[in-house]
């Protein structure tokens, strides 16, 4: 048996032929395992899908009731037998309710991760390491200057913006599952607690989420507030929405943007953010490795991202280790679909 026997690259995306299912699929399948609710991973039209509960709730949020056949809840720690493999699910710490799946067959474990962190973050379960023989590894951030730092002193910098300018509105874009409540969540911890207002798009997930127990204190809708009394205030909304027409509702906005992207100084200036806060939801480069080494896996599958320098680093490991070559999945930060801005703001 071998791993490849198990778990394939297809253009579906990664496919188990054993077990009768893809993981993530980006083209409607017969049968889909979902590792989180980000619209590059789950995507509508599925026979059947399998996820955690709070996945299959952000995915009916996000396309309707009938986004797939049949669906079908797992928690973590919950092994199911899937044809001839085993099927388990562990936290990834990317957002709420997100997983990494091992897949198990004739004594090999294959521990695909998804999307996934390994900071800490008050608004879901921590990255759980799963020990395997193969481990497919994301590289978003695989190259060795993305060092994310402290999330904690982010939000610092954004709340001595607030106090430095009482007279802006502060705008702070960010994705719209995950993101927008890790931010509300570190703004609470670092003891700020006036209303913190939110875009449409931001609502129904961020309603979720206090559903499913997440503290985030008080939250109000932007819409029909009147100009002045947004002085002093912070609102969450998606990225595209900072940088367009519905911003001249707010007095002399601060624009800043949440995302590992803002490490990269030349993005924040070509889009326009006055300040850049780097706080992303995927492991930075010290992040991947730890973990690659953690898991104690001799073979590494890497997929969207900087796919080639995490390679390098795990042959010079003395690992085996190759890019999946995956396509249609990527960075959630750099923005958002209609379907996830629909809703006035």
């Amino acid at each position: 048996m071998r791993p490849q026997d198990i778990l394939m690259p297809v253009a579906a995306g990664l496919c188990c032929k054993p077990g009768g299912f893809h993981i993530d699929p980006v083209r409607p399948v017969e049968r889909a395992v979902i590792t989180h609710g980000h619209s590059d991973h789950a995507r509508p039209g599925h026979g059947a899908v399998l996820a955690t509960q709070e996945t299959l709730d952000m995915m009916r949020l996000r396309y309707g009731d009938h986004f797939a056949g049949t669906t079908q809840a797992i928690g973590y720690g919950e092994a199911i037998k899937l044809g001839d493999v085993t099927v388990e699910f562990h936290p990834a710490g990317h957002v709420l309710g997100s997983a990494q799946i091992a897949v198990a067959r004739g004594g090999i474990r294959i521990v695909a991760s998804g999307d996934y962190k390994d900071a800490p973050d008050p608004t879901c379960a921590p990255f759980e390491v799963v020990p395997c023989d193969v481990f497919i590894t994301e590289a978003t951030f695989g190259l060795p200057v993305f060092r994310h730092g402290s999330a904690a002193d982010e939000v610092k910098k954004l709340l001595a913006s607030v106090a430095l300018f009482p007279e802006r509105a502060h705008l702070v874009g960010a994705y719209s599952l995950g993101k927008a409540q890790r931010v509300i969540a570190l703004l609470r911890e670092a003891g700020y607690d006036a209303p913190i207002y939110l875009h449409g798009a931001m609502e129904k997930i961020t309603h979720y989420y206090q559903s499913r127990g997440v503290a985030l204190g008080e939250l109000r809708p932007v819409r029909g507030m009147k100009k002045a009394d947004l002085a002093g205030t912070v609102t969450l909304a998606p990225p595209s929405a900072t940088s367009d027409i519905w911003t001249r509702r707010f007095p002399d906005p601060v624009t800043a943007f949440a995302s590992g992207w803002m490490r990269v100084r030349a993005r924040a200036r070509q889009r326009g953010v006055e300040l850049p806060l780097v706080i992303s939801d995927h492991a930075d480069w010290d992040g991947l490795t730890a973990t690659i080494d953690a898991t104690g896996a001799g073979e590494i599958w890497v997929t969207h991202g900087q796919e080639d320098a995490l390679v390098h680093w795990c042959k010079t490991r003395g690992l085996a280790a190759r890019p999946l070559d995956l396509v249609g999945y990527g960075d959630e930060d750099e923005g958002e679909t209609t379907s996830s801005e629909d809703g006035e703001a």
